[in-house]
């Protein structure tokens, strides 16, 4: 269940997975399955190549869950 309280995030942040996740209190396993599904886009870092999800996305996607 996502958190009911809107995350605090700056809309042109990068939050990893699990500052993603604990914005809005949910698993980090649920929110791999709520991406691979296309609910939430992410983008991916040039060097590394990990994940990341920006902080207008994650606002969408939290006010698509109500």
């Amino acid at each position: 269940m996502i958190t009911a309280i809107e995350p605090q995030v700056i809309d042109n942040g990068r939050y990893s997975v699990s500052e993603t996740s604990k914005a809005l209190g949910i698993h980090r396993n649920t929110l791999l399955r709520y991406t691979c599904d296309g609910l939430i886009k992410c983008g991916f870092r040039r060097e590394s190549g990990r994940k990341f999800y920006t902080g207008a996305e994650i606002k969408r996607f939290f006010k698509a869950q109500l």
